[in-house]
């Protein structure tokens, strides 16, 4: 069962992370490389990224025509996108385990776990 691993955070939060130490930056990437690595090596590791701060992102809908209209940054988001893992586990309780190990690593920060939807007669 595949599962989406999501870290949201506030733009305050991002901004205090990135005025720490780089010592403090560099420790708390090493824990999430780890937990990767354990991960790949028990074969339930699909992916993970990082995304680019908050200053960065950008709400683009659809004209009928197609074309893109660019909101610009939303600074009424209480919080942002700021990363995810996939993992491939036999159950939503190891989805579950997984996010917490993720979330104690990371100050505490909240982790959304969805499962990814299946569609009869479709391939994951």
């Amino acid at each position: 069962m595949k599962y989406i691993l999501l870290m949201s955070g506030t733009r305050a939060g991002v901004e205090a992370y990135q005025a720490s130490p780089k010592h403090g930056i560099d420790a708390h990437m090493a824990v999430l490389h780890s937990i990767s690595r354990d991960l790949a090596e028990s074969g339930e590791f699909v992916a993970t990224q990082g995304l680019t701060g908050p200053k960065e992102a950008r709400v683009v809908r659809g004209e009928k025509n197609g074309l893109p209209v660019t909101d610009g940054i939303f600074p009424e988001s209480k919080e942002f996108l700021l990363g995810y893992w996939i993992v491939d586990v036999a159950d939503a309780e190891r989805a579950y385990a997984i996010a917490g190990q993720i979330s104690a690593a990371s100050l505490n920060i909240p982790i959304e776990v969805r499962q990814f939807a299946t569609h009869e007669g479709r391939s994951r």
